[in-house]
């Protein structure tokens, strides 16, 4: 066998490289247990990226989400040094007497075992503190043992799909996988990608209209789908059903006005306005202009805490904007949160002009999460916001995103909206405003925004108080009303 072919045999061998048998037999029989270690480069790129997954992260995580995001980012580490090495290839004509170095392929994967061990000895002590500032059960050895054979095998099945993927673009040659990309990624646009989005859409828009039986139709004349309304029960949409309904023990007011309960924006608002009306809205203290989130949900920790507030004298009005979920509508129709919000404000700020000036209601604005972008949009800055309304509260605003100047914040520490935005890769996040609910991570430029990214995914799976959760606080923060301005 010739020292070129030993020579390449050597260059090529790496996670997932195929070198053939008696080539191995031949001419690396006496090298096998060294050559047969992934190249130090490889090793140290995919502990890195391991490294960076088990960062500290805001909240705490499960077996299963660790797992998927350790192994999916060892995988990217090591496809991106893939590419750079073939891209180097192109560039730079590799040379046939570089001889590889092999000495330094076990020691740098010793020290990757030790540094990973570590690194998850620290990731432990982290999800721990964790887990007792939010009231959970500590995490044990095996947590760690689901997280390392579940990252091993998603890990594995990337790598599998990269060397399928990267053999079929090598016989195809660079015009054929480029063709093949074209020809995929217009299909996706033009084809698959619509498709998939009308059936996530008429599959939020059937989970909308499904009338839940558990819940009863209200009978107060002070709620909203009540016989004697003018917003049938039907048309208010599931969580406009469900809001309502949470408050026939109250003697508050709840006003709300689904999608279908009128043909556009304006008209919902005026619907609303005329449901106010109706309920003797105009009449109450205050009245609090609830922003939903994208699905049109209003929390109800934060109606109760309205009522608790203002002792039931007050009347919460909200109007749904759209049936999707908060990231989706965040992501593709943003502007609706606004335009709503606008819409309904403009409708009850009018109606309230008309009241005598003694009898006028105190006018507060109140946004969750998307509902606070939707509900900020509406002013130029804290000098407009403070004119128009006695107060205004933005509960989980996402960062980056909102009016926070004039305004009462509520933000946890460990809520990874108001931490995740792009500006995070290289600039630490702003939690002057934030309540500290639990420990809080070291920022990492681009490391802390993956893992806010990933921790997005649980966000609402924690007791009011932490992550994107939020008691009835949200009521009774709102401010007094300032009646000398």
């Amino acid at each position: 066998m010739s020292m070129t072919a030993v020579l390449d045999a050597r260059r090529h061998l790496d996670y997932g490289s195929r070198v053939p048998a008696n080539v191995l037999r031949r001419g690396l029989a006496t090298t096998i247990p060294v050559s047969a270690l992934p190249r130090a480069s490889s090793t140290i790129s995919v502990t890195m990226f391991v490294l960076a997954s088990l960062a500290p992260s805001l909240l705490p995580r499960s077996a299963l989400t660790q797992a998927l995001f350790t192994g999916v980012l060892a995988a990217a580490g090591l496809g991106i040094l893939v590419l750079a090495r073939r891209l180097r290839q192109v560039l730079i004509r590799p040379s046939a007497s570089r001889v590889p170095r092999e000495s330094v392929r076990l020691p740098a994967l010793l020290g990757a075992m030790v540094a990973t061990a570590w690194t998850i000895v620290i990731a432990d002590h982290w999800q721990d503190s964790l887990r007792q500032a939010m009231g959970m059960n500590n995490v044990g050895p095996g947590h760690w043992m689901q997280v390392i054979i579940g990252a091993a095998s998603t890990f594995g099945c990337l790598v599998a799909v990269g060397a399928a993927v990267s053999s079929v673009a090598h016989r195809l040659g660079w015009i054929g996988s480029a063709t093949t990309a074209i020809v995929l990624a217009t299909g996706l646009q033009l084809v698959a990608g619509p498709a998939v989005w009308e059936m996530m859409s008429r599959s939020y828009s059937d989970s909308n209209d499904l009338v839940d039986v558990s819940l009863h139709r209200p009978m107060s004349v002070a709620l909203a789908g009540s016989p004697p309304s003018v917003v049938s029960w039907e048309s208010l949409g599931r969580q406009g059903r469900r809001f309502v309904a949470a408050g026939e023990q109250s003697a508050s007011i709840r006003t709300y006005v689904g999608m279908n309960s009128a043909p556009d924006v304006q008209s919902r608002a005026a619907l609303a306005v005329s449901e106010l009306e109706r309920a003797g809205g105009f009449t109450r203290s205050a009245i609090v202009v609830t922003v939903p989130t994208g699905s049109g949900w209003i929390d109800e920790n934060a109606a109760k805490g309205f009522e608790e507030r203002f002792g039931d004298d007050v009347a919460i009005v909200g109007l749904q904007y759209s049936y999707a979920p908060s990231w989706i509508t965040f992501a593709f129709g943003r502007s609706a949160a606004g335009e709503s919000a606008a819409a309904l404000f403009e409708a009850v700020a009018d109606r309230i002009a008309a009241v005598p000036e003694a009898l006028r209601p105190a006018l507060y604005v109140y946004g969750q999460s998307l509902g606070s972008v939707g509900g900020s949009a509406q002013f130029a800055d804290a000098a407009d916001l403070n004119r128009q309304v006695c107060g205004a509260l933005w509960a989980g605003p996402p960062a980056g995103s909102v009016m926070t100047d004039g305004a009462t914040v509520l933000a946890n520490t460990s809520d990874p909206v108001v931490w995740w935005s792009p500006d995070l890769i290289l600039h630490r996040p702003d939690l002057s405003r934030a309540v500290r609910d639990a420990p809080i991570p070291q920022w990492i430029p681009g490391v802390t925004f993956l893992q806010a990214g990933v921790d997005l995914v649980s966000a609402l799976n924690f007791p009011a108080g932490h992550g994107h959760r939020y008691g009835e606080e949200q009521g009774t923060a709102l401010p007094d009303c300032d009646l000398s301005r």
